[in-house]
């Protein structure tokens, strides 16, 4: 009998409301839309089409977090980086550096397994063109900021490009209040910046996203970011 931790259990239940929501018109519309009309190499699948929770290590050090699931990826999978170009970089190299059973994942429930990390991200629904509007990203927002609260031992924040970078620092867990608020900083590939109060300081850093036009032009190599999960993995004391 599998025992379900109280952090387990709370993130199970945010899981769920965030797969019924229905905040957002377009979104809604869109990933319904693209669920119903499917890529002919997908058309035996039955689609998810809806919000996406994150996933992983209730315990886990590093979160990572992306811009918003893919429409024929996780929105098609029902799981964050699942079954896209995005997710085959990604998977692979967490596998690499030991924070994943497996090298690749094709579907929900393939038997992939995260070790102390737990991804998520920005907006949770598959948008039109990969660009939601301010306010889409403002409905989400909160999401975020809950799984962050439920993931009290988180030490390392990977930000997956300057989206993701930007929706963090919109939190007041990333950016503080008062007299320990930080100012976002401009994004680079390896950025370091110490985030949240002095009391329960963390680490952010910075990596250009794994998507497809950024590995094919060498933007990203598997060296560089290899580079940045080995560096989460020390701050964060993984492995």
């Amino acid at each position: 009998m599998t025992t379900v931790t109280p952090t387990a259990g709370a993130l199970e239940r945010l899981a769920d409301e965030i797969a019924s929501c229905e905040a957002c018109p377009r979104l809604v519309a869109w990933r319904r839309e693209v669920g119903a009309v499917r890529r002919a190499a997908y058309a035996n699948d039955e689609y998810w089409a809806r919000p996406l929770p994150g996933f992983g290590d209730p315990s886990a050090s590093l979160l990572i977090v992306g811009l918003a699931p893919a429409a024929h990826g996780g929105n098609r999978t029902g799981r964050m980086f699942t079954g896209d170009r995005s997710g085959d970089f990604l998977f692979a190299a967490l596998h690499r550096a030991g924070f994943a059973n497996r090298a690749e994942s094709r579907w929900r429930d393939d038997g992939l397994e995260l070790s102390d990390v737990f991804i998520s991200a920005a907006v949770r629904c598959a948008p039109p063109e990969n660009k939601p509007t301010p306010d889409e990203r403002a409905a989400c927002s909160g999401f975020l900021r809950r799984e962050l609260e439920l993931l009290t031992k988180v030490r390392v924040i990977l930000a997956l490009g300057a989206f993701a970078l930007e929706a963090l620092f919109r939190l007041e867990e990333i950016a503080g209040t008062g007299e320990h608020r930080h100012r976002r900083p401009r994004f680079a590939h390896g950025l370091e910046v110490a985030i949240g109060d002095p009391t329960a300081e963390r680490t952010l850093i910075c990596s250009y996203h794994p998507s497809q036009r950024n590995v094919f032009t060498g933007l990203l190599t598997a060296t560089s970011f290899d580079a940045v999960l080995t560096r989460a993995g020390e701050l964060g004391g993984a492995n």
